[in-house]
């Protein structure tokens, strides 16, 4: 079976970025060991800290973060990094090739109940034309990520990774440390009549995709009928979508009108789009395919349309009619 670095180097990725990519999964395997602790860690519970999204921090979710920063700032192809739990970027080396943004702790509300959670991330090449310590570096559209990827921590640790060509499913092997191969070019079921999206929002949703999800799951005599599947956590969600196929959806909704969407376009909407689309599958936002969207605030929010082509033509079709 292929190690990491084998299938990095078989998809041609450039030596050094292969060796910023296992730095960075270097750090998810310590990750991964400090939420198999669980209560015995220390690491459960919350802060008394927010983030710059307003929400509420779990000591994991700084113990993530702080873990990324730390070891990626000692990595001299790291220009700059960005994440979700920090209000600005952080410079590195100047004139240095790569810049890193990742969601340390995705689905950090599962921390405590003991379900699944993740750690998203994804690479581009630092511009040029702009300041080394500027926002401005990140703001790219999707087609520019050279690497992205998730690592989610479930009963085993799944890392999921594409350079645009096709994704790779790996399984670290916990007594080596090594991420080996367990399911190379993985292509995502079509045809799955299952979708994943939080359902509690259902009347906030615009009226004609409340009535598009509504018809998926009416009582039918003929034809199939939609099971819903939420894990509260997107990169279980997406893991599942990639495995057994579906759509995961989170569209805009009128709960609070400074913030009409939830997920954010640089730390998670950009890099599962191109891990799904490498796996034949397609990404939209409610403004059209998201790796062709450009990011214009380091924080900015996106809806998510994401999975089976056809669902997802379904869903974006039903959200254009409001």
């Amino acid at each position: 079976m292929n190690s990491l670095q084998t299938t990095l180097q078989q998809e041609h990725l450039a030596p050094q970025l292969i060796d910023l990519v296992v730095t960075l999964l270097a750090i998810t395997r310590t990750i991964s060991e400090k939420v198999g602790m669980g209560a015995l860690g220390d690491s459960l519970g919350v802060t008394s800290e927010t983030n710059v999204q307003g929400e509420v921090q779990k000591k994991l979710d700084i113990i993530a973060n702080n873990l990324l920063v730390n070891e990626l700032s000692k990595n001299k192809s790291v220009r700059a990094i960005a994440s979700e739990e920090e209000q600005h970027t952080i410079l590195v080396t100047a004139g240095a090739p790569y810049l890193v943004a990742f969601d340390p702790l995705d689905g950090s509300t599962n921390i405590d109940i003991n379900a699944q959670i993740g750690t998203i991330f994804t690479i581009f090449a630092a511009r040029n034309d702009v300041a080394d310590d500027s926002e401005e570096q990140f703001f790219q559209s999707g087609h520019h990520q050279l690497c992205a990827g998730y690592v989610l921590y479930g009963p085993y640790t799944t890392l999921a990774i594409t350079a645009g060509r096709a994704t790779h499913e790996f399984t670290l092997n916990k007594i080596s440390g090594e991420f080996i191969l367990s399911k190379p070019n993985m292509i995502m079921p079509r045809g799955t009549c299952e979708f994943a999206a939080n359902m509690s929002n259902l009347f906030y949703w615009p009226n004609s995709f409340q009535t598009y999800i509504q018809q998926l799951i009416a009582k039918k005599v003929d034809g199939p009928r939609f099971n819903m599947r939420w894990q509260g956590a997107m990169v279980a969600d997406i893991h599942r979508i990639l495995t057994r196929g579906g759509v995961f959806i989170y569209p805009s909704d009128c709960r609070d009108s400074n913030k009409p969407a939830k997920l954010r376009l640089l730390y998670e909407a950009f890099p599962m789009a191109l891990l799904v689309e490498a796996a034949g599958g397609e990404a939209y936002s409610e403004a059209g395919k998201i790796l062709s969207t450009t990011l214009t605030s380091l924080h900015q929010r996106t809806p998510v349309i994401i999975g089976d082509g056809e669902l997802v033509s379904g869903c974006y079709q039903a959200l254009l009619r409001d």
